[in-house]
């Protein structure tokens, strides 16, 4: 019994030692892990819009053609240059150089038919005249003299169906002549072949569309579509700075403005993407047609300003435009009169001063998902805390993402 009575007074001895351990620890567990900290460092920072778009040339042309017939030859292969007008290819032009020289044939044979009647017109006339004169003098009959006056008209209404008939013809004619002309196909526009659909010796059908031959494409200029989220549309309006790069050339940044957005949206697995297009000069042909390109548009932007880890912000209530000169402490979230008596929204950090931790308000700028810009309320080389730990209690806590949801890429107005 003795020995039973005095393992429990042990065990209410070890488990004492054991709680004042635990108290002991739960009171000082900060002094034994080090805080994280970060110096305030001098850099640049960007908040921006990332999208995935193509590369395609700003002006280019399908060159077809407005007649069938076999593609006799191609006088260009892809990638050469081209002037405008310069010939391009040509088709087997038999069958319209015969309707030319068919209608030719039969405008030839209304001129002809033409003049015969004018001749009978004359010879009618003359006719018509002298029976006027002898029906003057009683020397001829009525009835000779309206044969004549009909006869002129006669002849007169054979020329005009002549007439007509030589400008259908003629009409027939100009078009055979064009068709025959389209037999030759030539540039419309200066620029680089970059693309032959048709083959040499093919068939070409242009009876319902027409055939496309080649792409002419002035690669000098470039458009990039760039396929953006509708929940990011709203961040962009155009005119805004805009860069990609490419995938075969990561190290090389191609800059320029965003130009419009597309209002017809297109959507893919029930994601709805709207088209943001930019144009970008191409002075050394380094861009091609369908290269991918990683765009990012830039919302804004700060260089050289005090940089700290977004993890080091402190969501607080007091206004921005209330930051204190480094070194003040907070005294307190307090309502404002520019607020009109309601609590704004600010930050404040925890700076390292001789050797303990101190909050201190901060007016934030330029903000992205890793960094933010301290436009005052520290100064470059001061060491911040990294925010792992709740302020009230003082114990290890979960890491999260920036307070306020700084980092989901939103910025504060810049105001500078």
């Amino acid at each position: 019994m003795r020995s039973l009575m005095k393992f429990i007074v042990l065990l209410a001895v070890l488990g004492g030692f054991g709680y004042g351990g635990w108290q002991w620890w739960d009171a000082h567990g900060e002094t034994r892990a080090p805080l994280p900290i970060q110096a305030v460092v001098l850099g640049s920072i960007e908040n921006n819009v990332s999208a995935l778009g193509t590369v395609n040339p700003a002006n280019y042309v399908d060159v077809g053609t407005q007649v069938s017939g076999q593609l006799q030859v191609i006088k260009v292969e892809i990638g050469d240059k081209v002037e405008q007008g310069q010939l391009l290819a040509e088709i087997d032009p038999t069958v319209y150089q015969s309707r030319v020289n068919a209608a030719e044939a039969q405008l030839m044979v209304l001129q002809a038919q033409m003049a015969d009647k004018r001749a009978q017109k004359t010879l009618a006339e003359q006719q018509l005249k002298r029976q006027k004169e002898l029906l003057a003098v009683r020397a001829t009959s009525q009835d000779a003299h309206d044969i004549a006056i009909a006869t002129v008209r006669q002849i007169t209404a054979q020329i005009a169906a002549i007439e007509a008939q030589a400008k259908q013809t003629q009409s027939t004619l100009a078009g055979d002549q064009a068709n025959l002309r389209y037999t030759k196909i030539y540039a419309p526009m200066t620029g680089t072949v970059v693309s032959i659909t048709a083959r040499r010796g093919g068939t070409l059908n242009a009876n319902q569309t027409a055939p496309i031959i080649l792409r002419i494409a002035d690669l000098d200029t470039m458009t990039v579509s760039a396929q953006v989220s509708e929940a990011d549309i709203p961040k962009l309006k155009p005119g805004m700075p805009v860069y990609f790069t490419t995938l075969g050339r990561a190290d090389k940044r191609w800059t320029s403005t965003l130009r419009q957005i597309l209002p017809t949206p297109d959507v893919v697995n029930n994601v709805v993407l709207y088209n943001a297009q930019f144009d970008v000069a191409n002075t050394g042909q380094d861009l091609l047609p369908q290269m991918s390109a990683q765009v990012f548009f830039v919302i804004a932007e700060a260089r050289d300003v005090p940089v700290v880890p977004v993890g080091a912000l402190r969501r607080s209530t007091a206004t921005p435009r209330e930051a204190a000169p480094p070194g003040t402490p907070v005294a307190g979230d307090r309502a404002t009169p520019r607020s009109g008596g309601r609590r704004e929204a600010g930050y404040t950090v925890r700076v390292m001063e001789d050797g303990k931790p101190v909050e201190r308000r901060v007016q934030v700028g330029v903000t992205n998902r890793l960094s933010a810009e301290i436009r005052s309320g520290l100064t470059v080389g001061e060491t911040v805390v990294l925010d792992t730990a709740a302020p009230e209690q003082g114990r290890p806590a979960r890491t999260g993402g920036p307070p306020g949801g700084l980092g989901g890429g939103l910025s504060a107005p810049r105001g500078r």
